[in-house]
């Protein structure tokens, strides 16, 4: 096989940390090459250079065995490069077509030629075998069909190469498996993918090869034919991960949050939940599993007071936190990691020791009347930042400046040091490493064993299923069946996320 791409010897140094040493990285024609590491190691940021969002230190680029030069994002897009960035780069108000031709739109004198744009579009995605109607805005399409817009946006600049940036975070398995045969299809037209990842299923299915970077340096570069996921795990971590959850069996208390016919609807104006009942009692986790947009959002914005419900009922430890503020029901008890890090977590222009008290600013000992105290808010900030393992200069930078995997450690460190009588965690290990996950997954554990409730509402039906006492599955909006998670496996809940029903073993799908 041919080397297409050569980085050598690159070198980026950011103010208090050196994200990429001595880094060699090649990439050959037609091949699946992973950078795998975990968050903050420098995966992305060597990508930025590639893709010439940054510029090194040190280091060369070789394309064809000649050195390039790459100044900005055109350059790289020249050079047949294409992006797809972990949260990505789309106007929702735009349709696809909009998004896609964006910047090299085709004219008409000085009018653009739409009828040709969609048209163009229309081609390319039926080439690639890509569902998706061109006229279609982007705030109604899913986030899988939008990263196949931000994949169609590459291949109409004429991309050879694609750079895909944890593009698994946010898909469900049907999409991931969609995704793979995406791929697929392209490798064999000569395309040549490099993944950012640290989904090591992914990376053993999706994968020819394998670079892993440690803390800026690269360890290693393997066949992924010839390795395992516990020697990545090893390799990325730099010791030993416990990839199987260790947790006693559930001491079950009284019932802490208790949900009734509870009706809330989404942004649009459209029933999204619809009657759901659920208790979560205290010392035990419930897990919420169900393909994404089936009203999982919804429940949980309107638990914990980001939309306003219907109807229903919800109460927390026998009160009524239904239809209460955010901070009435955080007050109540409630902790909450949210799905969207950056748009709910976090104020990314703050430094980390602002977003650390987040929900807690108004109270002792953080603050007294409008005096800030930030004495202990500093040490506070300090010892979620070293008990969390989140992987910063200081507590003085902006939380926009940290890795996706990092900002969100910071945002479970603060919820749970909350002490909440429940946690309510929506996705919280997306976009984390191995050994980040193993952390917070032992830390949800131990919540839970401390007597606290936890309801975990997660696409990845692998944590669904190593962390629930019991889970329910949510379809369309309902809940539509409850298991207890011995009576339940990856087949069962995989019926009944598609809208099937389970009797006696027997699956029987939606409408048979």
């Amino acid at each position: 096989m041919d080397k297409v791409m050569e980085m050598k010897h690159i070198t980026k140094i950011f103010p208090g940390t050196i994200a990429n040493d001595d880094v060699t990285f090649e990439l050959l024609k037609g091949e699946t090459h992973v950078l795998l590491g975990e968050n903050g190691a420098g995966k992305t940021t060597l990508m930025n250079i590639l893709y010439g969002l940054y510029q090194p230190e040190k280091g060369d680029i070789f394309f064809n065995g000649q050195v390039s030069k790459i100044n900005n994002p055109n350059d790289a897009i020249k050079l047949g490069i294409g992006m797809v960035h972990q949260h990505f780069m789309l106007i929702d108000k735009f349709t696809v077509t909009e998004n896609i031709i964006l910047g090299i739109e085709p004219k008409i004198g000085l009018k653009i030629d739409m009828k040709k744009a969609i048209n163009d579009v229309k081609q390319l995605a039926e080439k690639y075998a890509f569902n998706i109607e061109p006229t279609a805005k982007i705030e109604d399409i899913s986030v899988g069909q939008q990263q196949k817009v931000e994949i169609l946006k590459a291949l109409y600049r004429g991309a050879d190469i694609l750079i895909l940036d944890e593009p698994t975070a946010v898909l469900t398995p049907q999409e991931i498996d969609e995704l793979g045969t995406i791929i697929d299809n392209l490798k064999k037209e000569g395309k040549s993918f490099i993944l950012i990842t640290h989904k090591l299923k992914e990376v053993m299915k999706m994968s020819d090869r394998v670079t892993i970077i440690r803390r800026g340096k690269v360890t290693g570069t393997v066949y992924t034919k010839e390795t395992s996921i516990d020697e990545l795990a090893e390799l990325m971590v730099g010791r030993k991960v416990n990839l199987t959850v260790n947790k006693s069996e559930a001491k079950i208390g009284k019932d802490m949050l208790v949900v009734e016919n509870l009706q809330v609807k989404n942004h649009r104006g459209i029933l999204a939940v619809k009657g759901v009942n659920l208790t979560v009692r205290a010392g035990e986790i419930v897990g919420i599993a169900g393909v994404d947009g089936n009203g999982q959002t919804e429940l949980v914005e309107a638990l914990t007071g980001l939309i306003k419900p219907q109807d229903g009922k919800v109460m927390l430890d026998g009160k009524d936190i239904f239809n209460k503020t955010p901070r009435e029901i955080s007050d109540s008890g409630v902790g909450h990691v949210p799905e969207d890090r950056q748009k709910r977590g976090l104020i990314l222009d703050f430094s980390l020791f602002e977003n650390s008290i987040l929900g807690l600013y108004h109270k002792l000992p953080f603050s007294k009347g409008i005096i800030m105290k930030y004495n202990e808010i500093r040490k506070h900030s300090q010892r979620l930042i070293s008990e969390f393992d989140v992987r910063t200069p200081s507590d003085e930078v902006t939380a926009g400046s940290l890795s996706g995997g990092n900002q969100q450690k910071l945002i479970v460190a603060r919820e749970i040091s909350k002490n909440p009588n429940i946690l309510i965690a929506a996705q919280p290990t997306r976009g984390l490493d191995v050994g980040a996950i193993e952390y917070i997954h032992k830390r949800i554990v131990e919540e839970r064993d401390k007597g606290k409730a936890v309801l975990l509402v997660s696409l990845e039906l692998d944590e669904i299923l190593s962390l629930s006492d019991r889970i329910a599955v949510m379809y369309d909006g309902n809940v539509v069946d409850i298991l207890e998670r011995k009576d339940a496996d990856e087949r069962k809940l995989g019926i009944l996320m598609a809208g099937g029903t389970v009797k006696n073993d027997k699956e029987v799908r939606d409408g048979e």
